[in-house]
């Protein structure tokens, strides 16, 4: 097993998360952030977000983790649903949020609970639907699979379970 993928099961697994992520579109592009050694083939295309801290509101978590990843400051529109993960080691509850970006510049940002040299986040950018269609189902967050087009996200609601 890759050191990276022993460091992530160390840091995020055998434990339940609680989650938040941002839905943030713009210009008919969804924002998404690329992360390594995760995901089928090694990589996994994901809304921005991140583990709660103790004491943190979800929206305190959630502006924190878009500044953290993306350099983005954002308003919180509305809570959309609600995801659960789970591929042992790891497991979370996912809320996501349509957000809107009000300050900032994008940027590829990191994640401070992992080491310098034990980065995940690859790259930082806004997908179009054929960018996200072109992609292996495997290489894509469960609620970005199988969307004919990125309004659909927006449209989600309830509660979704996946265990890629």
């Amino acid at each position: 097993m890759h050191p990276i993928k022993k460091e992530i099961q160390a840091v995020f697994g055998n434990r339940l998360r609680i989650r938040v992520s941002g839905i943030l579109i713009e210009n008919e592009q969804v924002l998404m952030v690329k992360h390594n050694h995760i995901g089928m083939e090694g990589y996994l295309w994901a809304a921005p977000g991140g583990g709660l801290k103790y004491a943190e509101s979800a929206h305190e978590g959630l502006q924190r983790e878009f500044r953290e990843e993306t350099g983005l400051e954002i308003f919180i529109q509305r809570f959309l649903f609600v995801n659960e993960y789970l591929e042992p080691p790891l497991h979370a509850i996912e809320l996501f949020f349509e957000v809107k970006q009000v300050a900032g510049t994008l940027q590829k940002g990191a994640d401070p609970e992992m080491p310098q040299d034990a980065q995940m986040i690859q790259e930082v950018r806004f997908l179009s639907i054929e960018e996200i269609q072109q992609e292996n189902l495997s290489n894509l967050h469960q609620v970005f699979r199988n969307i004919p087009k990125i309004s659909f996200i927006l449209k989600k609601k309830g509660y979704y379970y996946s265990n890629n």
